[in-house]
């Protein structure tokens, strides 16, 4: 009767635990920010206001207001909803060019109204902070991110102990039993014993196995992605400056883009072209500038290059930057000479450029300016920015995102094969603009014929394996 009391009693305990947490997860913006990585980002564009290869999705339940049972369906499988010849989905289907969208029949209710939650979020500005204006130089604030791996240690340290109780209740009650039975010396086995027994050992072999696959598998497939990696520069370079306020092409600093493999990184002299006249900046003054006066040798006080400048001590070469860093310090502050706060500021902005242009590697001022690398492909990985660019005319915006609105570059795609091959797959070729595909009679035929509205990267072997591992 004991027994019976004890296994119910603890039956009971088992059945409430596992009913608190098997309660259906509510529609949340954490899990659609989850669900919309794995299954929307590769076509949608995550600040919901931009298209990419799928529309910008900013406005979706606006847009569907009033049919909200079809616009699951339409997230479900959008081929069905067309086929049932809804006119919305239709003119949507060929606005888009008849571009099919995958199937999601897996996502439930929840999870498309999580999906929801999470664009809304974004798309007004509730989730990941208030976005900044376009060109203006403010960090977005990014929302506390929430510490999973406490919450499953925590569920990992409750679950051990209640299979260690389990297994002293079934100890206790295999003993009670032979007891019952008249072996009044059966032994009791210790907790020692339990924990080494052979269905134990088993069990953390299977979840050791188990856990280095899984995270196995996810660093696998995270390696060498570094999606918003924006990592501090040697010189405060903005973009938003440049490319958004002065409207400079990027092509003029990364010229190769155009014309080879990679786009470069512009050489100092490039920066000169411009700052031989424009000798302060609109937001450092002369904290930047002089970093890049002190690379090549160019001394502002006099407009010129100095001679032999990689000879130069030092302690002359600091007196040159120094000076001019003074200067325009009383000239700014209206002073008559150098005060205290004065001198302070020049002592600090000289330090930081300093160690800005040397390291352990590098002792001299002199000489390029060693950038930290951003966006970088596996090795195994073959990419031709002209072939892009100058042959594909794809904007520099489809692949690094707004970036003269950005102030601090950050990496903006994934830049993994998937996504790559969702945009082959996409992309329209050009055909009229570039006579090599005139060598397609067929698809010209089939166009010409109407039985053909596009040609896309992939028809023309752009996700044949070789094409970019070779």
């Amino acid at each position: 009767m004991v027994n019976k009391c004890l296994l119910f009693s603890f039956l009971i305990a088992v059945v409430s635990l596992w009913s608190s947490t098997a309660l259906p997860a509510q529609p949340s913006v954490a899990a659609g920010k989850d669900l919309f990585k794995a299954n929307c980002a590769q076509c949608h564009n995550r600040n919901m206001k931009d298209k990419l290869t799928g529309p910008a999705l900013g406005g979706t339940q606006e847009r569907w207001a009033g049919r909200e049972d079809l616009l699951y369906a339409w997230i479900r499988n959008s081929q069905a909803v067309i086929a049932s010849g809804d006119p919305y989905a239709v003119a949507l289907y060929n606005d888009w060019n008849k571009v099919l969208m995958n199937p999601f029949p897996n996502l439930t209710d929840d999870d498309i109204a999580s999906i929801l939650l999470y664009v809304d979020a974004v798309y007004t500005g509730t989730e990941g902070g208030t976005p900044a204006p376009a060109g203006d130089a403010v960090a977005v604030a990014e929302k506390p991110k929430t510490n999973y791996f406490l919450i499953y240690a925590v569920l990992a340290g409750l679950l051990a102990i209640i299979a260690v109780v389990l297994a002293r209740i079934i100890a206790n009650l295999d003993h009670m039993n032979k007891v019952a039975a008249g072996e009044f010396d059966a032994p009791r086995r210790t907790l020692a014993q339990i924990l080494t027994s052979r269905s134990v050992i088993a069990f953390v072999i299977f979840a050791l196995v188990v856990l280095g696959g899984y995270t196995t598998v996810n660093n696998a497939i995270a390696f060498g992605r570094q999606q918003n990696y924006a990592p501090e520069q040697p010189v405060k370079f903005s973009h938003a400056t440049h490319a958004g306020v002065h409207k400079i092409d990027c092509q003029y600093c990364h010229d190769g883009a155009r014309r080879s493999k990679h786009a470069v990184i512009p050489a100092t002299n490039t920066c000169m072209n411009c700052h031989k006249a424009i000798k302060k900046g609109s937001t450092y003054g002369t904290a930047e500038l002089t970093k890049i006066f002190a690379s090549v040798g160019y001394n502002p006080n006099t407009d010129t290059y100095i001679d032999n400048y990689e000879n130069m001590s030092r302690e002359e070469v600091e007196a040159i930057y120094k000076k001019w860093i003074a200067d325009n310090y009383v000239a700014d502050n209206e002073l008559v000479s150098l005060d205290n706060k004065g001198e302070k500021a020049v002592k600090d902005q000289w330090e930081h450029v300093v160690a800005s242009l040397t390291n352990e590697q590098k002792s001299s001022l002199a000489g390029p300016i060693e950038w930290v690398r951003i966006h970088n492909l596996p090795d195994h990985v073959y990419f031709n920015h002209a072939q892009h660019v100058a042959v594909g005319k794809v904007a520099c915006q489809d692949c690094h995102g707004k970036v003269e609105e950005m102030s601090v570059v950050k990496q903006y795609a994934t830049l993994s094969m998937g996504w790559c091959i969702n945009c082959h797959r996409e992309t329209e070729v050009k055909f009229g603009e570039n006579p090599y595909y005139q060598s397609y009679e067929r698809y010209h035929r089939e166009m010409a014929s109407g039985q053909r509205q596009k040609v896309t990267v992939e028809d023309i072997g752009g996700t044949e394996c070789q094409k970019c591992h070779y």
